[in-house]
């Protein structure tokens, strides 16, 4: 099976295709892909040069890493394979490693530009290598980063300019010093990756902090030259994540590997849509006027000289005209989102100055019709958009050339690439929205804006073709999960289909179940009443389960959710949300189990709860099919019993941007009447993700357990039902006849 799945990947790969495969656990997907891609890298005869693993997993993160670190085990020195696991700047800056003051996780990203930016600018009067020496005299308190001493202070250095100390960063000083004319970022590198195997993240630091450099320029100067990198889907989807850090390896030297698959449409779909803030539409006026008022008033009271604008001015397609209307069409855009969220929070939210929701979503347009936005028929003609956003561009390029010190943070850039595109997309893949955040410290004002800042959405309903235009990019790869059935609906929602007509790329696929032996495990669907909201009501409502809401509903769910807990050993109980899992451990305090409640935290936070749930004896840990707990986490051995899912984990309907979604992919895939928006959109996500958590029992060859779905939609034929989707497995049992069931396994187990 791992051998086919090799030699399939490998055949793909040379002719420029991709392999979509379905493997349960015990397949191996981690070290298969890793096997192909590594051989098509050391073929002299295929043009791949590297590996560029993506999973949304941080977990399978790891896995890649242990699996390349034990490959390498098998190399002699000379062989080994390199290696670069790709993480943020909250990771690797050493002010924020070091817990110094200087920086933190919330203020890295923006200190770190501003702090490159001013180091540069330093370079200018004197050279990097001096900056270095300062920050070395001023060494008075050790920093300490990834067990590596630095050798730098704990604080950021300063020298003396005019006007009083600038500080500056003396880890990018030190590359900077390094980074020779022609900018080849590797010649920057002041030790040899060659032999060192895999760069985990500490593993970098350490090498970085030794020579007092910096770690996130090493990641980015590295990796062009490492033959495997693993990132998650930013690093091939974000656009603007792409542009500054792996826009080099994008091309056909690189073999990608997608794992946990099954999430690449909707998390690509986020990442695909474009963004306006409000605070950066008044930021672009104020860079045109910048341009404008020199050449009204012919002075230089914007620190612009008017003749320097009206020669570069000369060199371009715009004019003062142009200027000026584009800061009306720019100031009237920002008058037209004024009116639309004024009028919205008076019809729907009148009472919101007293009753603030965190954040307020405001359709542009019917979700299900896709008719033209509210904003874009404001603008009357959408080639105004295209047009602004032409001389944005260009005021930004005039800006470039006036500006002395190098500004890479200006607003009009963003305004351009977002204007062009709300004026081009269309209006049936794509969904127009405002959205309101709460302000972090909201003000007693008379206007909305003192409690909310706004946002331009323009949504990408249906990612595929987008998904399949960047897979094209690469010279082939692996999308890979234990959970893409049914296949022909994956190749189409994910671009495969697109690729193979456009781009006339092969795409092959592959099913593995799973290898282990059957009389380990059990599984039931048990058809139960429907658990949806208009079925079990309220949970807050229904703490007595006699209550009127859901009542009777609620008692079944209730039977079978006890009925699984009280197995043998661990059990993990999955509800469609925290909300409801809180009532399922609320269900929980009878039994003679310690019950965990996940919540909604931080990574470590969830980490700390997992820990508590392995150690010691059984338990039961109850979470949402939305958190973290479901997907990716290894249960193997005697770390899991029993999985019971209540419920199909569909997302919120009321949702606007769902409904265009399931709307967009209704017209997309076989009109309204089909129902086909909800089956891709909603249904098979959900059905998906449960099998994600029910997936988490059987890891092992000697694991034993069963698996549980309650919902009659897993077990019954019907116009909503998920049956087909679940696998023959699945025995169909009532639910009184479920505590049978499961007897009867473990009755088998002791003999």
């Amino acid at each position: 099976m791992q051998r086919d799945g090799i030699e399939t990947a490998i055949e793909s790969g040379q002719e420029g295709g991709y392999l979509a495969l379905e493997g349960a656990c015990g397949t191996g997907k981690t070290m298969l892909s890793l096997a192909a891609g590594l051989a098509l890298v050391r073929d002299p005869d295929t043009d791949f040069e590297r590996v560029l693993v993506l999973t949304s997993v941080k977990q399978q993160l790891r896995q890649f890493e242990s699996d390349l670190e034990v490959i390498n085990e098998g190399l002699a020195p000379e062989q080994q394979v390199s290696g670069l696991t790709l993480v943020g700047k909250a990771d690797l800056c050493p002010y924020v490693r070091g817990s110094t003051d200087e920086l933190d996780e919330t203020t890295v990203y923006d200190g770190c530009e501003r702090l490159r930016e001013t180091t540069r600018a330093l370079t200018d009067e004197r050279s990097a290598g001096e900056l270095v020496t300062a920050a070395q005299r001023q060494h008075t308190h050790d920093l300490t980063v990834a067990e590596t001493l630095a050798p730098y202070d704990q604080r950021l250095p300063a020298v003396d300019e005019t006007g009083g100390e600038t500080t500056f960063c003396p880890f990018y000083a030190r590359y900077l010093e390094a980074l020779p004319e022609d900018g080849d970022r590797a010649e920057a590198v002041p030790f040899d990756p060659d032999g060192l195997g895999l760069l985990d993240t500490e593993a970098l630091i350490g090498r970085s902090i030794e020579h007092g450099t910096c770690p996130h320029s090493m990641l980015t100067a590295l990796i062009e030259t490492s033959e495997v990198i693993i990132g998650n889907y930013y690093h091939a989807f974000d656009p603007l994540t792409t542009r500054a850090i792996t826009g080099g390896i994008i091309d056909e030297s690189t073999y990608l590997v997608c794992d946990e698959a099954h999430m690449l449409e909707p998390r690509v779909r986020d990442l695909l849509g474009e963004s306006l803030g409000e605070g950066t539409l008044q930021r672009a006026i104020g860079e045109l006027d910048r341009i404008r008022q020199p050449l009204r008033a012919g002075d230089t009271t914007t620190g612009v000289d008017a003749a320097a604008v009206r020669a570069e001015l000369e060199t371009t397609d715009h004019n003062r005209d142009d200027i000026e209307h584009a800061i009306r069409f720019l100031r009237g855009l920002r008058e037209t989102v004024d009116e639309l969220v004024g009028d919205h929070l008076e019809d729907e939210h009148p009472d919101w100055q007293h009753n603030i929701p965190e954040t307020i979503k405001i359709p542009l347009r019917d979700p299900g019709d896709p008719g033209v936005d509210a904003v874009s028929e404001w603008a009357t003609d959408v080639g105004a958009f295209t047009n602004v956003s032409g001389v944005c561009r260009t005021a930004d390029r005039v800006l470039d050339a006036l500006d002395e010190e190098e500004n890479t943070d200006r607003a009009m850039p963003t305004v351009a690439r977002v204007l062009k595109a709300w004026g081009e997309r269309d209006h049936e893949r794509f969904f127009r929205s405002i959205r309101l955040h709460k302000r972090a410290s909201p003000t007693a004002g008379d206007t909305w804006r003192d409690t909310y800042r706004a946002q331009l959405h323009l949504h990408n309903c249906v990612p595929g073709d987008a998904i399949g235009e960047r897979l094209a990019e690469f010279g082939g790869g692996i999308l890979m999960s234990a959970t893409l059935e049914p296949m022909d609906v994956f190749a189409t929602v994910t671009g495969l289909d697109h690729l193979a007509e456009t781009a006339d790329r092969p795409v092959v696929t592959r099913q593995y179940g799973l290898q282990f032996p059957p009389e380990n495990r059990a599984s039931f669907a048990v058809a139960a009443p429907k658990f949806t909201y208009g079925n079990r009501g309220d949970p807050d409502h229904s703490r007595n389960l006699d209550a009127a809401g859901g009542g009777d509903v609620r008692a079944v769910y209730a039977d079978a959710i006890r009925t699984v807990a009280t197995v043998p050993g661990n059990v993990l109980v999955c509800m469609p949300s925290y909300r409801e899992a809180e009532w399922a451990s609320n269900v929980l305090k009878t039994i003679d189990k310690p019950v965990l409640l996940d919540a909604a935290s931080d990574e470590a936070t969830t980490d700390r709860l997992k820990q508590s749930f392995f150690a010691g004896s059984a338990k039961v840990l109850v979470t949402s099919l939305r958190g973290t707990l479901t997907e990716g986490v290894d249960y193997s051995g005697d770390r899991l019993a029993a999985a019971v899912v209540c419920g199909v984990p569909i997302v919120d309907t009321a949702n606007p941007r769902t409904e265009a979604i399931r709307a967009a992919y209704d017209r997309a895939f076989g009109g309204t009447e089909t129902g086909v928006g909800f089956e891709y959109a909603l249904a098979i996500p959900a059905v998906r993700k449960a099998r994600q958590a029910i997936g988490r029992v059987i890891r092992g060859q000697e694991d034993v357990g069963v698996r549980v779905l309650v919902d009659e939609r897993y077990a019954r034929e019907g116009w909503d039902s998920l049956n087909e989707y679940v696998s023959d497995e699945f025995e169909t049992v009532t639910p009184d006849l479920l505590s049978v069931g499961l007897k009867r396994f473990w009755d088998r187990q002791k003999t």
